[in-house]
């Protein structure tokens, strides 16, 4: 138990190009140097299957991106979220098969509900390390249930508070909430977990996609239930572009990591552009780039690798080395002294500060340390 390594996390992950290792070629060599990595599959893994007709964007990677993962450090993931369904059960069943045949633990999604909630663990020198995944973000159909394959849900629910209740039509304030039988599911897993696991890391598909900063209500709420629960750590995706870190009861809330190594939206569907859906994402936030080879907006280029420290079954420090993606969608780790090196750590100040989350983060050689401010 007194083994002392760090844990990887990083943000979204889906290639779909000839050279699927090439995805990973300038973050490859620091994911391999720890024994846990992990990461969210955005993608359907699988060559077969046919679109469903509610996909927005329907992901499908080749079989092949599963021993690429497994080859570029990736040691367990999640699969909870709202593509994990676009290319029906067959692409679905194939991605656990070929993700588990390679030797990756996925998490988050199964056969049954009760398969989907159930952690995975990986052991390190005798320390028991166990993920959980569930998603906010849910397409009709894609959460399981007792009898139906899917992601393990966590639904939230929004309702609008008129803010000033004497003056009819003014604007609402946007709430939110998570649905009890799915937050109280989700307790009982970390729960369970916890008594089995030194460290229990939580994976959460949920937030507001493409807009800066903001956190919607219910994210508040099941962080800090769930370390109140046990989790040491909350790794958070779906917004595509980097959130604000809080340090709750001494652990770390990654509210969104973030892209990582994912192709361009156009990679996975050339028509996608014309669709009414995304024109809708794009007017969420105002620097897109539709002409450009990396299309989505700048900001989405700032990402990085937490590294959770370990020593004594605990979480003792969280860490992060800035990353920032290329023209290829490529992550590539930056250096201090770099100029990307300071846009990331500005930027991971301001969202975090915008959110009024209480994090200090300091520079550390080419890491960024987070501790409470």
């Amino acid at each position: 138990m007194s083994a002392r390594f760090s844990i990887l996390a990083v943000g979204d992950v889906g290639a779909r190009r000839d050279d699927l290792l090439s995805m990973f070629a300038g973050v490859r060599a620091a994911m391999r140097d720890s024994p846990v990595c992990f990461g969210q599959l955005e993608t359907v893994v699988s060559d077969r299957g046919a679109v469903v007709p509610n996909a927005r964007l329907a992901m499908r990677a080749p079989a092949a991106l599963a021993p690429a993962l497994a080859d570029s450090g990736f040691t367990m993931m999640s699969f909870a979220g709202n593509h994990c369904l676009d290319w029906g059960y067959e692409g679905f069943d194939d991605t656990l098969r070929h993700v588990a045949d390679a030797g990756v633990q996925l998490a988050g999604a199964g056969a049954t509900v009760a398969a989907a909630r159930r952690p995975v663990v990986q052991t390190v020198d005798g320390v028991r390390v166990a993920l959980i995944a569930a998603s906010a973000i849910l397409p009709e159909g894609y959460a399981a249930t007792v009898d139906k394959a899917g992601c393990a849900p966590l639904r939230a629910h929004t309702f609008y508070e008129q803010i000033e209740h004497d003056q009819p039509g003014t604007p609402a304030r946007v709430r939110s909430h998570a649905d009890r039988h799915d937050l109280a599911a989700l307790l009982a897993s970390i729960r369970t977990a916890k008594a089995q696991a030194d460290i229990v890391l939580l994976s959460l598909h949920w937030g507001i996609h493409m807009v800066r900063g903001s956190l919607a209500e219910y994210q508040i709420e099941v962080a800090h239930a769930a370390i109140e629960a046990g989790v040491d750590a909350i790794l958070g995706h779906h917004p595509h572009l980097m959130k604000g870190i809080e340090i709750y009861r001494g652990r770390p809330i990654f509210y969104s990591l973030g892209n990582f190594a994912i192709e361009q939206p156009h990679v996975w569907d050339p028509a996608i552009t014309q669709t009414a859906s995304f024109r809708h994402l794009v007017s969420l936030n105002p620097s897109w780039a539709l002409d450009a080879a990396y299309m989505l907006p700048e900001e989405t280029r700032i990402t990085g690798i937490v590294r959770l420290v370990i020593e004594h079954g605990m979480v003792i420090e969280t860490r992060f080395r800035p990353a920032w993606i290329g023209d290829d969608s490529v992550p590539s780790l930056v250096i201090a002294g770099d100029p990307r090196f300071d846009r990331v750590r500005d930027y991971l100040t301001n969202v975090t500060a915008s959110e009024g989350l209480p994090t200090w983060i300091q520079v550390d050689g080419d890491e960024l340390v987070f501790t409470t401010g």
